[in-house]
C-alpha cells in the first residue's frame, strides 16, 4: 500500500540562546559530541564489515561458527546477543559518559541501515567501504529536543537540544521554513530524528518533517508528459494542452554572466589596493561567492514548482520524464552542457515534489 506520508528536509540556522560567558561551554559540548560520533562511526563500520567477512576467512578451522546471529536465539549463531546489538554495546561502552547514548543509538541504527543497502555493492567492489570525517553531523532524536515554543521577544523559534538552548535564525526566509515551525507547534505535522551540522563557526539544524501528501483531484489515467531540453528548461504537455517552462535566455545566459563577472573579479584582485592581507583584496569575492548555485537553486525549485502546479491544473495522475537517459548522455559527452545546465539537480527536485503532490513520477 503506498505511503500517505513523505518526509522533508529543511536547513535552518540556529544559534545558542546562553549569556556570552557560557557560550564556550556549550560550543565545547557540541564539538566534543561530533568527535564521539566521528570515531564511533567509523568503529560501527569497520566491526559491521568485519562480521559480514567472517565467513571468507578460509584459514578457520572447520568448526568455526560464522552465523551472524544471536547464540541465544540460534545455535549456529556467534553472537552474545543481536546482530544490532553488538555494534551498539561496542560504542555504549567506548563512549560512555562522554556522549548521551540516545545519540549513539540513533548513529547505530542509521549506519546499520545504510551498510545493508549497499553491502552487495562491497562484495561486487562497486563501492567502496565509507569513511566518515571529523566534520559529521550530529544525530539529534526527537527525545533530545524539549520546550519548543515560539519567543515573541526575539521572534524565534526556541527549544533545548541535549539540554542546550537553542534559537532559530532564520532572516527573511523565503521558503516555507517558518510556516513548517508553526504546524510543528500546532501539531499538524510530525519531526522526526534529524541532524546537527557544526560548519563555519555556524550551526544547522538539518530538520526533517514527516507531512501528509497534499491531496488533489487527480486522474491516474490522465498522463502528462515532460522533457528537458537546452532551449528551455522544461516542455510538458498533456492531451492538447503545452507549455514551456522557462527559457534559455533566461537560465542559462544569467548563469554565464555570473561566471564572466566572477572571472573579471579573480582577474582585477591583482590590481587591488592591498592592506590587511588577502581578505582586503578579495573583498569583491567573498560578495559572489555562492551567487550562482544560489541562482540555480532557486530557478530549479521555480522550475519544478511550475511543472508539479501544471499537473494538477490538467488533473494528471500521472507524469513521464520523457528520454532522460539520452538528455543525460548528451550532457556527459558535451562539457559544456554538463556544466551549465543541471539536468539531474532538476530531475531530483521535480521527483520530490512529484512525490509530495502525490503524482505518480516515471523517469523513461
Amino acid at each position: 500500500m503506498e505511503k500517505s506520508t513523505i518526509t522533508l528536509t529543511r536547513k535552518i540556522q540556529l544559534l545558542i540562546d546562553v549569556p556570552s560567558n557560557k557560550k564556550n561551554e556549550m560550543w565545547e559540548k557540541l564539538y566534543r559530541y561530533q568527535n564521539r560520533c566521528f570515531r564511533a562511526a567509523n568503529f560501527i563500520v569497520s566491526h559491521l564489515y568485519v562480521q559480514e567477512m567472517i565467513k571468507d576467512f578460509f584459514y578457520f578451522t572447520e568448526e568455526i561458527q560464522y552465523k551472524l546471529a544471536d547464540a541465544n536465539k540460534d545455535q549456529m549463531g556467534i553472537f552474545t546477543r543481536s546482530k544490532t546489538s553488538t555494534t551498539a554495546r561496542l560504542v555504549f561502552d567506548r563512549f560512555k559518559g562522554e556522549i548521551p547514548t540516545d545519540i549513539l543509538g540513533s548513529l547505530n541504527n542509521t549506519i546499520q541501515s545504510t551498510f545493508s543497502k549497499n553491502k552487495a555493492d562491497y562484495w561486487q567492489g562497486l563501492k567502496s567501504l565509507r569513511n566518515f570525517k571529523k566534520d559529521i553531523p550530529i544525530p539529534l532524536p526527537v527525545k533530545c529536543i524539549s520546550k519548543m515554543r515560539y519567543d515573541e521577544e526575539t521572534k524565534a523559534y526556541c527549544f533545548n537540544m541535549f539540554a542546550i538552548p537553542v534559537k532559530t535564525y532564520l532572516g527573511k526566509d523565503f521558503s516555507d521554513k517558518r510556516l513548517i515551525m508553526e504546524r510543528l507547534l500546532r501539531g499538524e505535522i510530525k519531526l522526526c530524528t534529524s541532524q546537527i551540522q557544526l560548519k563555519a563557526g555556524k550551526i544547522y539544524w538539518l530538520a526533517v518533517f514527516e507531512f501528509e501528501k497534499e491531496k488533489y483531484l487527480l486522474q491516474p489515467e490522465i498522463i502528462a508528459e515532460a522533457s528537458l531540453s537546452l532551449e528551455h528548461p522544461i516542455v510538458a504537455k498533456t492531451g492538447n494542452v503545452r507549455i514551456n517552462i522557462g527559457t534559455k535566455e533566461e537560465f542559462l545566459y544569467r548563469r554565464l554572466a555570473i561566471q564572466a563577472s566572477q572571472k573579471r573579479i579573480q582577474d582585477g584582485i591583482a590590481y587591488a589596493r592591498s592592506g590587511n592581507g588577502t581578505k582586503r583584496k578579495q573583498k569583491a569575492l567573498y560578495k559572489t561567492e555562492n551567487l550562482e548555485s544560489k541562482y540555480v537553486r532557486n530557478r530549479l525549485h521555480v522550475y519544478s514548482r511550475k511543472l508539479i502546479d501544471f499537473c494538477i491544473q490538467q488533473q494528471a495522475g500521472t507524469l513521464i520524464l520523457k528520454n532522460q537517459e539520452d538528455k543525460i548522455g548528451i550532457a556527459k559527452d558535451n562539457e559544456f552542457v554538463l556544466r551549465n545546465w543541471s539536468y539531474y539537480e532538476l530531475q531530483t527536485k521535480i521527483k520530490y515534489k512529484a512525490e509530495k503532490a502525490g503524482i505518480e513520477l516515471i523517469i523513461g
